[in-house]
């Protein structure tokens, strides 16, 4: 049973085979990447759940773990956290002796592959331009012969014919002899290239062919048995945690069975035992015998009116609230545009502090290399300097990038700061603001902070209620007001696109009325339409107060 014989005509669903079965193997391989991905997943779940259930230090649950369910409990954990590590052992076996191995595998069977096929076209090639020099013989012999009998029947006719001069003749008699002598040398060269091709086909057909589709199953038959061991080894590699994974079993029943009740119920009592003795009968009162009494120290009477105080929330606030309190939507352009000026002067300071530190990094290596191009310099023979060159080119062209990075994100922040008032006057303004609003969230944090059960109070809390206060003050502020008489007129110099609360889109060249002059902040309130007000970055508009202040007009 050989390829080379029983399918030497099947050259191309040959090839089509091997590329399938080359396909099945790398689906196998992705097949055992993913499972190995699982197990690691699986892993890394099952070592979080038992760190997130672990015993947490100087705290409560450290004195739990004195009774034996919680030191069982305790066992589980750290017995899962071992089985969880079985499934590492599987994932790492997995994708070294499984993943990698066949990974590179089949990178030489696609190379051998190659190989084998390629040789099977050349040889294709080299028998069809043997047919088709065959073919231009045959075709030039029978022309040949063609010719040679037209040229002598042209003789003959000459010959014949008593009117025709003997030069004529004699002409017609030697172009005949050279049509002849063509076509016997056509024959032969036909004759010649016909055993030369009978003999290139024998060879192709019965030693060619034969050899590389002989190679071609062999190494089909490899991938094969290759399969066949990963499958095995697939089965061995779990086979072989099978053991260590039941000990953690085994030590999770073990820790089972050292629960001791009796134990845990006698620490109990250890834990909770007052030392006093059961109170004894009470005594019959006779309230028939007059007799004054008193109000008891410990009346429920006196604690009736103890209580503490309820907490009321002050007046709200008239002050102005900054428009921007829900998140931000969309994306977040390269400038920060859509965050308000103190926010954004923030961001683009951040973001030009990292540049200059990435830009250091590259410094830093570029001096390093060039110490190193130094030291070759002066020995040679610990390396080639010139070797450094396109390093260092590289390194210059990222710190000059990083360069024009910075410049970019330093121009955006002394815009910003340009239009930002003074640090001291903005952060009393702020403080001014948020004086009016912070004692009654300070107060319900209070309130919050003595109505727990477990008296337990967090920094999120005070945060939560602070953010629901301002939501609300907001929100009724923007009910309550009457619509602001129109200041002026504005023109939009650039579009802006309002995607933040309070925000309105303004189309570069349109004319809208001016509300509300910038306070410092950097923001110009405006209308379009009566349903259609709001904010936008004053240094985006061309701003004309109204005609009775002459000659007010602004350019930001």
């Amino acid at each position: 049973m050989s390829w080379g014989t029983e399918l030497w005509d099947q050259f191309d669903n040959l090839e089509k085979h091997t590329q399938w079965g080359i396909d099945i193997l790398e689906k196998y391989i992705k097949f055992v990447k993913e499972r190995t991905e699982i197990e690691l997943s699986y892993a890394k779940q099952l070592r979080n759940l038992s760190k997130k259930y672990q015993p947490k230090k100087n705290s409560k649950d450290e004195e739990e773990y004195r009774y034996t369910a919680c030191q069982a409990f305790l066992s589980t954990l750290n017995e899962t956290n071992d089985y969880a590590g079985q499934h590492e052992v599987i994932s790492e076996t997995m994708t070294s002796q499984i993943t990698v191995e066949l990974a590179r595998y089949v990178q030489e069977l696609k190379q051998e592959r190659k190989s084998y096929f390629h040789d099977g076209r050349k040889a294709q090639q080299h028998i069809e331009t043997c047919w088709k020099q065959l073919e231009s013989s045959k075709r030039r012999f029978e022309r040949d012969c063609k010719e040679a009998d037209r040229a002598q029947q042209y003789f003959e006719k000459m010959d014949a014919d008593i009117n025709v001069t003997k030069a004529d003749v004699e002409k017609a008699r030697q172009q005949a002899q050279i049509r002849h002598q063509m076509a016997k040398d056509s024959k032969a060269d036909y004759s010649s290239i016909l055993q030369k091709f009978n003999h290139e086909q024998h060879e192709y057909y019965h030693t060619h062919i034969p050899n590389i589709f002989q190679k071609i199953q062999e190494m089909e038959e490899r991938r094969i048995v290759k399969i066949g061991k990963s499958l095995k080894k697939y089965a061995e590699l779990d086979q072989e945690v099978i053991p260590i994974i039941g000990k953690c079993l085994d030590g999770i029943v073990k820790a089972a069975d050292s629960i001791d009740q009796k134990n845990d119920s006698q620490l109990v009592i250890e834990a909770y035992k007052s030392g006093f003795e059961p109170p004894g009968d009470i005594e019959f009162e006779d309230y028939t015998q007059p007799m004054k009494r008193t109000v008891s120290d410990n009346s429920l009477s006196n604690s009736r009116g103890e209580g503490k105080p309820e907490l009321k929330f002050g007046g709200k606030s008239k002050g102005k609230l900054w428009p921007f309190i829900k998140k931000n939507k969309g994306a977040t352009p390269e400038d920060f545009s859509n965050l308000p000026p103190e926010q954004r002067r923030k961001r683009l300071q951040q973001k030009v502090d990292e540049l200059n530190k990435e830009m250091q990094k590259e410094m830093d290596q570029r001096d390093a290399i060039t110490k190193m191009k130094d030291v070759y310099l002066k020995n040679p023979q610990m390396g080639d300097p010139a070797s450094l060159d396109h390093k260092l080119t590289e390194v210059n062209q990222n710190i000059e990038k990083l360069r024009v990075e910075a410049q970019k994100f330093e121009a955006w922040l002394a815009e910003v700061e340009g239009i930002l008032p003074a640090r001291g006057e903005q952060a009393r303004r702020q403080s001014g603001m948020y004086d009016t609003q912070n004692p009654p969230a300070i107060n319900s944090c209070a309130q919050d902070r003595e109505s727990s059960p477990d008296g337990s109070y967090t920094e999120e809390q005070s945060q939560e209620s602070e953010v629901k206060v301002l939501a609300t003050d907001f929100d009724d502020e923007f009910d309550d007001e009457e619509p602001l008489p129109a200041i002026g007129t504005c023109k939009a110099l650039y579009t802006f696109e309002g995607q933040n609360e309070g925000t309105i889109s303004v189309v570069e060249g349109e004319t809208l009325y001016v509300i509300e002059e910038d306070k410092g902040d950097g923001w110009t309130r405006i209308r379009r339409s009566e349903d259609e007000e709001g904010y936008v970055p004053t240094s985006y508009v061309e701003v004309y107060l109204d005609k009775n202040a002459k000659g007010a007009k602004t350019y930001i």
